[in-house]
């Protein structure tokens, strides 16, 4: 039997973007009731942290594992909710190692990049927690029904209300709509759903909104990078060879270097049993290619230990691996955004009462988690103005 549910906002996703949105929404809109809809098995998104069921006592942040935020506008809404943060001790600064390899292997402290413009800050907890803690915030969790699991892979808005219908069936109503992923606007649905049009151009056929039109034109030049990460869960005795005792240590390969192992960026991250857990991330086409076609994942794995050997064999700071670690994969649906910036003017569509937020969008913060806060705080301003 096919179960409906209703509520005044269904918020489609569960990352960063999505929970500070419904953070801020409800505090204005105590009375709301608010479904939050994600695919996964709990909030975080693209930074969100893999706790295993097979390898007990495991927290291990498989997507972005900090905080970078530049803001070099001195945007106040981003400022101050950055502060907010600080505040309700849920971030702090990352004073961690953050290193670049380059050809030679030398160690050298990055003075910019991607991961090391502006200010840095990691989670007290893990990034899935984070995300649960600013649910949390302003007491607003009591208002929001979670649904996990769930694939949304329907749109439809009929009679002044939007109908999302799962993947097993299910049907959430709801007068409003936010879409924190491109999932269900994103050309990239039709292979992912196994559908044969694209869901939000399905619920809103072309010249019925002028915004979602543009805004699906912006979205079709848009791609993603994507990635696999490696999780690597080494013995009790492994350590670093050096006294480094922070809690998490980064380092990044030049492009060459990359292109030469395949790796992006390895992240140690110190758990709270003291075992040291390491996550590389690849994002090398061939690489991941090779892994989807792979008929023998333990040949590949060792591969992986191979490589991260030979990486490190010389480090004065990094241990070998035996080749004994247990090690989990994890392969994106969807990763950073590249390409085509969506313009925020696009973010919300007043006729059909749907809203858009995510990293997606235009801004110095485009593809980075300052860019999915800062868009959700605009969205909020922008539902605060309609209302």
């Amino acid at each position: 039997m096919k179960s409906n549910f209703t509520y005044d906002l269904s918020i489609i996703g569960g990352g960063l973007s999505a929970c500070v949105f419904a953070s801020k929404y409800l505090q204005s809109n105590l009375k709301k009731k608010v479904a939050l809809i994600e695919a996964g098995r709990g909030l975080g998104g693209r930074s969100s942290t893999r706790i295993s069921k097979k390898f007990k006592g495991w927290e291990l942040n498989h997507g972005s594992p900090n905080l970078n935020i530049y803001n070099s506008k001195n945007n106040l809404v981003l400022k101050n909710y950055i502060d907010e943060l600080l505040e309700n001790k849920l971030i702090k600064t990352d004073d961690s190692d953050l290193v670049l390899l380059d050809e030679e292997l030398n160690l050298e402290s990055i003075k910019f990049s991607e991961f090391s413009q502006g200010h840095k800050y990691h989670s007290l907890f893990s990034m899935s927690q984070l995300a649960q803690n600013i649910i949390g915030l302003n007491n607003s969790r009591g208002n929001i029904d979670f649904y996990f699991e769930r694939l949304i892979v329907d749109l439809k808005f009929y009679k002044d209300q939007w109908i999302l219908t799962s993947k097993t069936g299910e049907e959430f109503k709801s007068k409003y709509l936010v879409c924190s992923t491109t999932l269900l606007s994103h050309k990239r649905s039709l292979k992912i759903l196994n559908i044969n049009q694209i869901p939000l151009r399905k619920a809103i056929p072309q010249n019925k909104d002028k915004k979602i039109d543009s805004l699906l034109n912006y979205l079709e030049k848009q791609s993603f990078t994507p990635r696999l990460t490696f999780l690597i869960y080494t013995n009790q005795d492994y350590n670093y060879k050096d006294y480094y005792s922070k809690k998490q240590r980064y380092f990044y390969l030049t492009e060459n270097l990359e292109n030469k192992y395949k790796f992006e960026r390895v992240i140690f991250q110190l758990q709270d049993n003291k075992k040291l857990g390491i996550v590389v991330h690849t994002k090398n086409i061939d690489f991941i290619d090779s892994y989807i076609k792979s008929e023998d994942e333990d040949f590949f794995k060792l591969k992986i230990f191979k490589n991260f050997n030979e990486l490190f064999e010389s480090n004065p700071s990094i241990n070998q691996l035996t080749g004994n670690e247990n090690i989990s994969i994890m392969k994106w649906r969807a990763s950073q955004p590249s390409g085509k910036q969506v313009p925020l003017y696009l973010q919300f569509s007043r006729k059909y009462r749907i809203g858009f937020c995510g990293d997606w969008f235009e801004g110095e913060g485009f593809g980075r988690i300052e860019g999915s806060i800062l868009s959700a705080l605009i969205l909020v301003n922008k539902f605060m103005n309609y209302n």
